[in-house]
C-alpha cells in the first residue's frame, strides 16, 4: 500500500503575501543560529571485508529533484513528480513549498504540488536552513509573485558556498536585492515583475544557473546566461521547464538563452536516475573487489569515472542502455592502480565522488594525488578514513594517498560521518575493512542515499542500522 503524506498549511503560518506592486518593507528577524548537533543515531555497523554480488537499483536524483520541485514555484496548477528519492532533502524540500501555501501530497515516490493556493513569499526559515537546496525557492518566488524573503540556506560544511552569484544574477534581471538579519530580501524594481538581461557567472556555479534559469523563464524579455554550469541537473532542470511551456535554449552548454513567458502550467516529469549513487555503487564494487550490475544509469554521466576504474584494472561492460556491469574481481593476485584525481565542473570529475574515490584509491597500488578544485573543506573524511588505517597527507585542498599492496589493510573502528559525501566514503572503507566498524552520523548519508543499508545488505554486505541504544 502507498504511503501518502499530505503537507498541512495550517501548521506552517506564515505572513500574506505581500502586494506585488509595492517594494518589501522593513521586517525585524530574530537573529540566525546555524548551531548543528550532532547525533549520534541513527548509526550503521558494518563487519568486513565484504564481497557484493548481484544488482543494484539506482534512486531518482537528489540534486535533480530538489530544483524541480522549487521550479513548480513558477507553474499554476498542479505538478506532479515521479521518481523522487524518498530521503530527508527531499521532505525538506515538500516542507519548504507548505510553508508558502502550496498544496504538496507525497506518495511514495511521487510528489504532487499545486501552488494556487501561494499565501506567501518567505518560506519556513527553519527548513530552509536544513538544506542547500532550498534556497532555490528565491529565483521562482520573485519571478512569479516579484518578492521574496529567503533565509541563507543550510547544507554540509564543505567550504564557502556564498550566494553572491544569486544575487547580482538577480539584479541583472531587474531585482532588488538586500542581504538582512541573515535572510535575503529581494523584489521586482519595476513592481511587476522581473525583466530580460544579460549575466555572466564568474564561476558556473550549478545552484546559481539553476536559480537564475528558473528567474528567468518567467521574466518580460530575452535572458543571455553565460558562462553556466553544464550538468545534466541543470539539463534535467531546463527540460522540466520546457514542458511548462518555458522556452529554454543552451541546456548542457554554458550558454543559456531564455525567452520569458509570462505564465507557466503544471507538467508531469520523471526524475533521471542519480548519476553520483551509481558512481558511488560502482567505487563500492571497486574497493570490495567485486562483481554487480546497476541500473538505471545513462553511462555518458558517469563515464569520467569509468575512465578512472577502467585505468586501475577494472572491467565494465554496458549491458543495455542504462545497465553496466562493473568488475574488480583480482585475477591472478594482481591489485588495482592507483590514479590521480582533480575535480572540477561537469563533464569534469564530480566533486560529490571525491571523497569515495580516496577511500579506493586507499586500497590500490602506489601513490595517488587527489586535488579538490570545487570546495576547498571537502578533506573532512580523510581524519575518519585514518583511523582504519589509511595513509593520506592533506594540503589545504589537496591530498597524497599512499596505497596498499595487499588491498586495504584497514581495520574496523568507530566512525563519525560529518557530511553526505565524506559519509559515505566511510561505509565504503568499512565494507573493504577488516572486522567491525561503526559510523555515527549517519543522517548526513540519509540526506542523499534512499535505503543505503539495504540495497548494500541485498548485495551481500554485513551492515546494519541501529536507530537507538540497545537496551541493556
Amino acid at each position: 500500500m502507498a504511503t501518502c503524506f499530505v503537507f498541512n498549511l495550517s501548521t506552517s503560518p506564515k505572513s500574506p503575501l505581500h502586494s506585488l506592486l509595492n517594494p518589501l518593507k522593513p521586517q525585524q528577524h530574530e537573529p540566525e543560529t546555524r548551531t548543528q548537533i550532532q547525533t549520534p543515531y541513527p548509526k550503521l555497523i558494518i563487519t568486513g571485508p565484504s564481497k557484493l554480488s548481484g544488482h543494484v537499483p539506482i534512486s531518482g536524483s537528489k540534486n535533480s529533484a530538489l530544483p524541480i520541485l522549487a521550479a513548480t514555484l513558477c507553474c499554476s496548477g498542479t505538478s506532479v513528480i515521479h521518481n523522487v528519492p524518498n530521503l530527508s532533502d527531499t521532505r525538506t524540500m515538500a516542507s519548504v513549498l507548505a510553508s508558502l501555501g502550496a498544496k504538496v501530497e507525497v506518495f511514495d515516490n511521487e510528489i504532487m504540488v499545486n501552488t494556487d493556493g501561494i499565501t506567501s513569499v518567505e518560506p519556513d526559515s527553519d527548513e530552509i536552513r536544513k538544506i542547500r537546496g532550498g534556497f532555490f525557492v528565491l529565483g521562482p518566488l520573485v519571478a512569479r509573485f516579484g518578492e521574496a524573503v529567503v533565509a541563507l540556506p543550510g547544507g554540509c560544511d564543505i567550504g564557502a558556498r556564498p550566494v553572491d552569484l544569486y544575487i547580482r544574477g538577480l539584479q541583472a534581471l531587474g531585482a532588488v536585492v538586500e542581504l538582512k538579519d541573515g535572510k535575503v530580501q529581494a523584489y521586482a524594481l519595476n513592481g511587476r515583475g522581473l525583466v530580460g538581461g544579460s549575466f555572466q557567472l564568474d564561476y558556473p556555479s550549478v545552484g546559481a544557473t539553476e536559480t537564475l534559469l528558473m528567474a528567468a523563464c518567467m521574466a518580460d524579455g530575452t535572458t543571455i546566461l553565460s558562462n553556466v554550469a553544464r550538468e545534466p541537473e541543470v539539463v534535467d532542470l531546463a527540460r522540466f521547464l520546457t514542458k511548462s511551456g518555458a522556452c529554454v535554449e543552451g541546456a548542457g552548454s554554458n550558454k543559456l538563452v531564455i525567452k520569458g513567458k509570462s505564465h507557466l502550467h503544471g507538467c508531469k516529469c520523471t526524475i533521471a536516475p542519480d548519476r553520483i549513487e551509481a558512481g558511488t555503487f560502482m567505487l563500492a564494487a571497486a574497493i570490495t573487489r567485486s562483481f554487480i550490475s546497476i541500473s538505471p544509469v545513462i553511462p555518458s554521466q558517469v563515464s569520467c569515472l569509468m575512465q578512472k576504474l577502467l585505468a586501475a584494472g577494472c572491467k565494465i561492460r554496458q549491458c543495455s542502455h542504462d545497465t553496466l556491469e562493473v568488475s574488480a574481481v583480482s585475477r591472478c593476485g594482481e591489485n588495482l592502480r592507483g590514479f590521480e584525481v582533480k575535480t572540477g565542473p561537469f563533464p569534469g570529475f564530480p566533486t560529490d565522488l571525491q571523497p569515495q574515490t580516496m577511500a579506493l584509491l586507499t586500497t590500490c597500488n602506489g601513490l595517488s594525488p587527489v586535488e579538490e578544485s570545487v570546495f576547498e573543506k571537502r578533506m573532512a573524511h580523510v581524519n575518519e578514513l585514518r583511523k582504519l588505517g589509511a595513509k593520506i597527507q592533506v594540503c589545504a585542498s589537496s591530498a597524497l594517498v599512499f596505497g596498499k599492496d595487499n588491498r586495504s589493510g584497514f581495520s574496523g573502528s568507530c566512525l563519525a560521518a560529518t557530511d553526505l559525501r565524506g559519509g559515505i566514503s566511510l561505509v565504503l572503507a568499512a565494507l573493504a575493512a577488516e572486522g567491525t566498524t561503526e559510523i555515527s552520523g549517519v543522517a548526513h548519508i540519509d540526506r542523499g542515499y534512499e535505503n543505503v543499508d539495504t540495497k548494500l545488505h541485498m548485495l551481500g554486505a554485513d551492515i546494519k542500522r541501529l536507530t537507538a541504544p540497545a537496551s541493556s
